[in-house]
């Protein structure tokens, strides 16, 4: 079997420049020639996962199939791609450093002195082999995070210049995405940065043999003469990666650019299968020349960041995409929903994000009820779903105080409640209820008609489930409890028949809606607001 290819992919200069982004977009080239290609993330934060992280901290949390809290590039890596992840594909400092203290404290080294080099770098290593060694992938891209230079990036950085050894020619490159700034003063773009980070990076030992520029205007030839001489790679190995309208564009941008070919031929693999980006294409050409558009509130307590609900935007686009429509989201803070009259009028749908925590808690049951009153489509995810059950029990029962025991521990009336298996955990950490579960449907509900199947699979992270004391009552007022898990009773989703469209799901589809396969759900929801919005036009 051949051996499999490894490309790390570093950054320089300034964070946020879209590491994975590029890494996505050059996968995806590399998988349109017929290469089996995954990605993985190497994060230098402490923590042992994002799973405990503040939104605002660092965006929002990935949830794997196989139950994996990870960073949201993941979420990237999966829609470009349309292939799983899992808990090998994102590796943390804190991870690392876990593993090394467990096998000291096993007496795994013998007694040996433990280091950073080499048991850490060690560590590291094996880490990223994990999934070149299954079979599986011709070629493993890694994404190192934070920039070249930073001390939290050390061990990584020398691991990879280990293994670029271990591994011998043309069997690893390294990517260098650099920024190349533009000087309005000056009115020209400046090289030195590119240059310095280059050289930091040749300082720890590693060569680039790739550079991706990222910058707001063109480069011209002579510049990409001068960055290839001055930091040492071939004139085609200088990419641009130019400001682009939707990240979707890129994998295109990077083709033009030849980021494909010059990987493989450093690679020593062969070019002779040409791209086949037609599916990925027709995806773009929907999106960009949509003739509609649709109004959706997002709801939620972490609006201000945009990366907290980067999947749930993303699934937007897909949706619209196959809607025929551009989503225009108009972001709603869930403390100040009451102050939102005038904006409220002009939503053609409403969707109410996950979240934890009290803050925010008033005005997400304040949005469901808008939604259900003045007959608006309305999506409710994981919190946004117990939002609904809350607001229905209030309003609809006459449960007055009606509460989640996460908000108010003692309510008389905990129509959503903290699941059994949570109640006696201390650590907070990988703790909930993740990855995939089976949700079993109910026959004609809005649920099956959306999903076509009578049995679906879905990704969760959450503690508090639907009370199911409290089932009969709900469902005698009207609330349809439309999917559920066989194997703990949980219900899993909440539907109104006499409603447009009003369905509250417990588990995550934002994390399931890919470029190639919209999720279904997301799909239906855009299209109620396209008719309500069609509807009014006409009143």
């Amino acid at each position: 079997m051949a051996q499999t290819k490894y490309i790390f992919v570093t950054g320089g200069v300034s964070s946020s420049l879209g590491k994975g982004i590029i890494a996505a977009s050059l996968a995806k080239l590399l998988q349109a020639r017929g290469y089996k290609t995954t990605i993985q993330k190497l994060d230098p934060y402490i923590n042992v996962d994002p799973g405990t992280l503040n939104p605002y901290e660092h965006g929002e949390c990935f949830v794997t199939e196989d139950g994996a809290e990870t960073d949201l590039d993941l979420g990237h890596y999966e829609r470009f791609l349309n292939v799983n992840t899992s808990q090998a594909n994102n590796v943390t400092t804190g991870r690392i450093y876990q593993s090394v203290i467990e096998k000291e404290r096993r007496g795994d080294y013998l007694g040996k002195t433990v280091q950073v080099v080499p048991h850490i770098t060690n560590e590291i290593k094996e880490r990223i082999q994990i999934l070149g060694n299954t079979g599986e992938y011709n070629i493993v891209i890694t994404e190192i995070g934070g920039t070249v230079g930073d001390i939290e990036s050390l061990p990584y950085i020398e691991a990879v210049r280990q293994l670029k050894w271990e591994l011998g020619d043309y069997n690893s490159l390294v990517i260098h995405l650099t920024l190349v700034p533009y000087l309005s003063a000056a009115k020209e773009l400046k090289t030195k940065p590119t240059q310095h980070s280059v050289k930091t990076l040749m300082e720890s030992g590693i060569a680039a043999d790739i550079l991706v520029c990222r910058t707001e205007h063109e480069l011209s030839e002579d510049l990409r003469r001068k960055l290839a001489l001055f930091c040492n790679v071939k004139r085609e190995a200088v990419i641009q990666s130019i400001d682009a309208s939707t990240i979707y564009d890129v994998p295109n941008l990077m083709l033009e650019e030849g980021l494909d070919v010059i990987t493989l031929q450093k690679l020593n693999l062969s070019q002779e299968v040409l791209p086949d980006l037609s599916k990925w294409n027709e995806f773009l050409q929907r999106h960009k020349n949509a003739t509609e558009e649709v109004t959706i509130g997002l709801v939620g307590k972490y609006v201000e960041l945009q990366d907290s609900y980067k999947s749930i935007l993303e699934s937007f686009i897909h949706a619209g995409a196959m809607n025929d429509v551009v989503v225009k989201v108009k972001s709603l803070h869930s403390e100040y929903f009451e102050t939102h009259k005038a904006a409220e009028k002009e939503l053609d749908g409403i969707l109410v994000a996950p979240g934890f925590g009290e803050r925010g808690i008033e005005g997400k049951i304040a949005a469901v009820k808008f939604a259900r009153e003045n007959k608006i489509p309305f999506f409710g995810i994981c919190l946004g779903m117990q939002m609904a059950v809350i607001e229905f029990a209030r309003n609809i029962l006459g449960l007055a105080d009606a509460n989640s025991t996460e908000m108010d521990e003692q309510t008389k009336n905990p129509v959503i409640d903290i699941m059994e298996s949570q109640k006696n955990l201390e650590n907070m950490g990988g703790t909930m209820r993740l990855g995939a579960w089976k949700c079993e449907l109910t026959p004609h509900s809005l649920a099956e008609k959306v999903y076509g199947k009578p049995t679906i699979t879905e990704r969760h992270r959450h503690r508090y489930e639907l009370n199911n004391a409290y089932i009969d009552d709900l469902e005698h007022a009207g609330l349809v409890c439309s999917g559920k898990n066989k194997e703990t009773g949980l219900v899993e989703i909440v539907e109104l028949p006499n409603h447009p469209w009003f369905m509250g799901v417990q588990y995550h589809p934002e994390y399931k809606s890919t470029v190639a396969e919209p999720h279904p759900l997301f799909v239906s929801f855009i299209g109620a607001a396209k008719t309500k919005k069609q509807k009014d036009n006409k009143n």
